[in-house]
């Protein structure tokens, strides 16, 4: 039942690595993470972070875990920058247009919100060839990796559903827009397909990135304790960094926390709170980055709008706690749920 990807697969060797280092509070800057190039102007992958940077247990930290097995694997020099407070798009623009005048190649931002400065910033670089994560770019030398986050979230709605004793669960999404509205109807829709009599409590933390809604662990704490206040036992979130508040409070108040984009119940830095991870919906961050990695250095860079669906396993449910078997219909459900989507039978909605 486990939905890992094959992309994953060959990511999740080095994750373990990825945790580690940031675990232990390291940061990058313009001079990234790197090795010895095989060759003098040998530079390979190099990502920029979303906000919350690395250290989020979940989105960011899948990104850098597909660099590390890229940088293993092909014995390039790396580069993985944090974003800065109150950054703006020229901001971002710069620090794309860097890594790609110091000749790394591709060049990724890590979320949307990189949109507007890898537009300017593709154009003046042919001969690099760009990535952005979450958010559909046009350009010729623009790869677009998206996913049907709405997918994975349907299957954390059913493992909600059938955990649930209270009949009610949560959803709190890091910030109101399209993307995390993906999460949220997926989720709700999948709880209801499920048991129509479960009341699903929803959130959003902040209208804005800039006010914190994926970088704020206190945000994150206090709305999960507030929908444990309505009696959800079950609390999912789509948060970013702000997501490890949620789970922290769902960890106190011994209750079920769904996990976003990593395997948190895997991740060393919320080992304290494991117990207390039903699941996680997975999004394969890290294999979309390695794959686009190899593309270039196989001299067949991808471009255009790459979607990681649940057919081709880019998106998936985790099942590493073993608790999940021991809750009464949870695994043959979730199963019969991936089936239906797959074959079409299911459509999953985005809003």
């Amino acid at each position: 039942m486990r939905r890992i990807s094959r992309l994953t697969r060959v990511a999740v060797g080095v994750a373990s690595l990825a945790l580690a280092a940031t675990a232990c509070g390291g940061t990058s800057s313009e001079g990234g993470s790197s090795k010895e190039s095989t060759a003098k102007g040998d530079l390979g992958l190099a990502i920029a972070y979303d906000i919350g940077g690395k250290g989020d247990q979940s989105f960011n930290d899948a990104a850098y875990a597909g660099l590390q097995k890229a940088e293993k694997e092909f014995g390039y020099k790396t580069a993985d920058i944090e974003p800065t407070e109150g950054e703006t798009d020229a901001d971002k623009e710069q620090r794309l247009s860097t890594l790609a005048r110091q000749g790394y190649n591709p060049v990724i931002g890590v979320g949307f919100a990189y949109g507007p400065a890898m537009t300017a910033v593709a154009e003046k670089y042919p001969d690099t060839t760009f990535g952005i994560v979450d958010s559909v770019v046009e350009g010729k030398n623009v790869a677009s990796l998206v996913f049907a986050e709405e997918q994975a979230s349907y299957l954390a709605g059913v493992a909600a559903a059938k955990a649930t004793k209270t009949g009610v669960v949560g959803f709190v999404g890091g910030v109101d827009i399209p993307l995390i509205h993906k999460f949220g109807a997926g989720f709700e829709q999948g709880v209801k397909a499920t048991d129509s009599k479960v009341k699903v409590i929803s959130q959003y933390l902040t209208q804005t990135a800039e006010e914190g809604g994926f970088s704020s662990p206190d945000k994150g704490k206090a709305a999960a304790e507030g929908q444990i206040e309505k009696k959800a036992d079950v609390v999912y979130q789509a948060a970013g960094l702000s997501g490890q508040g949620v789970i922290e409070a769902a960890a106190k108040a011994k209750v079920w926390a769904i996990g976003v984009d990593s395997d948190q119940y895997e991740q060393e830095a919320l080992a304290g709170y494991k117990d207390f991870i039903l699941t996680s919906a997975l999004k394969d961050v890290g294999g979309s980055v390695y794959t686009l990695a190899k593309s270039v250095k196989d001299d067949k860079p991808l471009t255009g709008t790459q979607v990681f669906d649940l057919k081709v396993e880019g998106v998936g449910l985790s099942d590493s706690n073993p608790k999940m078997a021991e809750i009464k219909g949870l695994t043959d459900a979730v199963a019969k749920a991936e089936e239906g989507i797959i074959d079409g039978s299911i459509t999953v909605k985005t809003e």
